[in-house]
């Protein structure tokens, strides 16, 4: 930053600041993830899957449209996560209950089971990485990235 302002005083390089702490510290909590998916035989596009159907609640099935929303994700990109875990058996797809000629993407006994077990660590590892704040710093940041989240137009929260 320094250098940046002595090369370039006439701008104001403060967004520089933020905007590169928030990659560095993108990269590093990839990393821990990543560990921690690779522990479960899983990576986070899989992880993802899993862990939208699980929290759908019974009958833990969504459409492809469903899970395509929830990931942000283009539809051949949700096709191929869905294959993969298919072959995998920790899904099904199905006949959909209110449109037969559509499918519903379910999470089998072995897809319940793995995403049962890799969320606790999943939730270790998220709190090791937030363990250097406090609650009341971890509160801010969360409302601080909301509503830089929602200047941007990701009404998500």
């Amino acid at each position: 930053m320094q250098q940046w302002a002595a090369e370039r005083p006439d701008l104001d390089i403060s967004p520089m600041e933020v905007i590169g702490r928030l990659k560095r510290l993108s990269r590093l909590v990839e990393a821990e993830l990543k560990r921690t998916f690779a522990a479960h035989d899983l990576d986070a596009a899989s992880f993802d899957v899993l862990a939208t159907l699980k929290r759908s609640g019974p009958p833990y099935r969504l459409t492809p449209t469903a899970l395509m929303q929830s990931a942000m994700v283009t539809s051949g990109a949700i096709t191929q996560r869905l294959d993969r875990l298919e072959a995998r058996g920790l899904v099904t797809r199905t006949l959909s209950d209110a449109d037969g000629r559509s499918r519903d993407v379910a999470l089998t006994p072995e897809g319940h089971a793995l995403i049962d077990r890799a969320l606790p660590d999943h939730l270790a590892t998220e709190q090791r990485v937030l363990s250097g704040l406090d609650a009341p710093r971890t509160e801010a940041l969360v409302d601080t990235l909301r509503t830089l989240l929602t200047s941007l137009g990701d009404d998500l929260g």
